[in-house]
């Protein structure tokens, strides 16, 4: 990637900083390693020994800063941005990747519970982080948001009922804050993986390591490294380009439900 393109400065002429949400695991982790030759990076998450262990990997690559706090809890996440060092205050791209699924039950037999979690964390969370860091963007008049997407917010599966309603919600917010950043010359990119090989499925079916392996059977997915490639590739763009949609599927996926296994 082109300095001039990943190392615009402020007044001090130091690499931007970068928020990544769900920073602790899976692409968020992979995203970090990825882009921490050219940035400061803001890793945040709910695992804490997970986020300082990367750190401390990262430790010769970047300066970084954690932020330990769920995404879901208005309060914390507004008190994490309002109280940030001086150093750090100027935010040039947030990285909305912190998300999950939670079951894969019909409608009718559906636990509420889960329709929080994804509700809470896939929406609302995305909502809060980008609520309090935008103001400081408009105020630069410059930044970039990279939402982390789903084909399922474009392709309802069986099943997937309250997920793919998240997805579709993350894709609609992406336009919707295109539009009204447009003006101020902020960009705003969407990344929709298909089959990612993750703690993905793990978390969906709650522990059920044979389910989890499943998904992945006979195919060969995508792992977390190719999205963070996809997304080191958005950013490395010229000031004037904006990749507003991106779609990444492993070779064997064309659809949520089609899927060529061997």
């Amino acid at each position: 990637m082109s300095n001039e393109h990943i190392e615009k400065s402020y007044e001090n002429n130091t690499p931007e900083n970068v928020i990544v949400t769900g920073g602790g695991s899976g692409i968020g982790e992979a995203i970090a390693r990825q882009i921490a030759e050219h940035y400061q990076l803001i890793i945040c998450g709910r695992r804490t020994a997970r986020l300082l262990s990367l750190s401390k990997e990262l430790h010769n690559e970047t300066q970084t800063l954690i932020g330990s706090f769920d995404v879901r809890d208005q309060s914390a996440v507004s008190n994490f941005i309002e109280t940030l060092p001086n150093k750090w205050q100027n935010i040039s791209v947030l990285i909305n990747n912190a998300g999950n699924a939670h079951g894969m039950d019909y409608i009718h037999e559906g636990d509420t519970q889960d329709w929080d979690a994804m509700i809470d964390t896939n929406i609302k969370g995305l909502l809060y982080i980008s609520r309090a860091i935008i103001p400081k963007m408009i105020k630069n008049e410059y930044g970039h948001i990279i939402n982390l997407g789903s084909i399922a917010g474009i392709d309802v599966y069986p099943r997937g009922n309250v997920y793919n309603a998240s997805k579709f919600a993350v894709d609609a917010l992406t336009k919707g804050m295109r539009m009204d950043l447009n003006k101020y010359g902020i960009k705003v990119s969407e990344i929709k993986p298909g089959l990612v090989e993750t703690e993905f499925s793990r978390v969906r079916f709650k522990g059920n390591l044979e389910k989890a392996k499943k998904t992945y059977s006979g195919c060969d997915p995508l792992q977390a490294k190719d999205i963070a490639e996809c997304i080191a590739f958005i950013l490395s763009r010229p000031r004037h380009v904006n990749i507003g949609d991106m779609m990444v599927l492993p070779l064997a996926q064309a659809s949520s439900t089609i899927i060529n296994r061997q």
